[in-house]
């Protein structure tokens, strides 16, 4: 495991969405937002993170969309709909990227390819992966951090398991929050 440098405002934070913003339904996607459900704490999470990134991106797998099993326009407004209510935690997203593809189709875009990487990249070019962090709560997630270069956290209820590719391992959004806010070498 890796000591993260100095974080600050130049820094990108990219999350992943199911398992991590909100509770994964067990062999089911979120195909209306009154199927979406924070985790706990993470508005408030995402809101402490805001103040040491300069930019918060969320990339997520969404492959109900390749099995027609909800839109693009679906998932569209459910993600307007988490953005707006994070909002009122004064918690902001900067951006949404989707990968609708299934997972056998070797998308570039769908992680762990980084496809969404690049094309946050291109959206805001002043992105530097070296200057990033992918927080997700699969070994896809983990791989598009390492494949992009970017750090990487694990979020995983049994904060002792370990991953080659995890370089920090936390219980929660807000545990990783609360560890950034408490983390002497991190100046706000």
């Amino acid at each position: 495991m890796l000591h993260f440098p100095s974080i600050h405002k130049k820094w990108t934070l990219f999350l992943d969405r199911d398992g991590v913003i909100n509770q994964r339904l067990p062999n089911a996607y979120v195909q209306h937002y009154s199927a979406f459900v924070f985790l706990p704490q993470v508005p408030q999470a995402i809101a402490l993170l805001n103040r040491f990134f300069g930019k918060c991106i969320v990339v997520t797998n969404q492959q109900g969309i390749g099995k027609k099993l909800m839109t693009e326009e679906d998932l569209m407004l459910i993600n307007q709909k988490m953005r707006e209510d994070l909002q009122k935690h004064n918690a902001t997203i900067d951006a949404v990227y989707f990968a609708p593809d299934l997972a056998n189709s070797h998308s570039l875009m769908r992680k762990p390819q980084i496809g969404m990487a690049l094309q946050a990249k291109k959206d805001f070019p002043d992105i530097n992966f070296a200057q990033s962090i992918m927080v997700g709560d699969s070994l896809s997630d983990l791989q598009f951090a390492r494949n992009a270069g970017m750090y990487s956290v694990w979020i995983n209820e049994d904060v002792l398991a370990t991953s080659p590719l995890a370089d920090k391992v936390f219980s929660s959004l807000m545990a990783f929050a609360e560890w950034l806010k408490g983390d002497s070498h991190n100046c706000w």
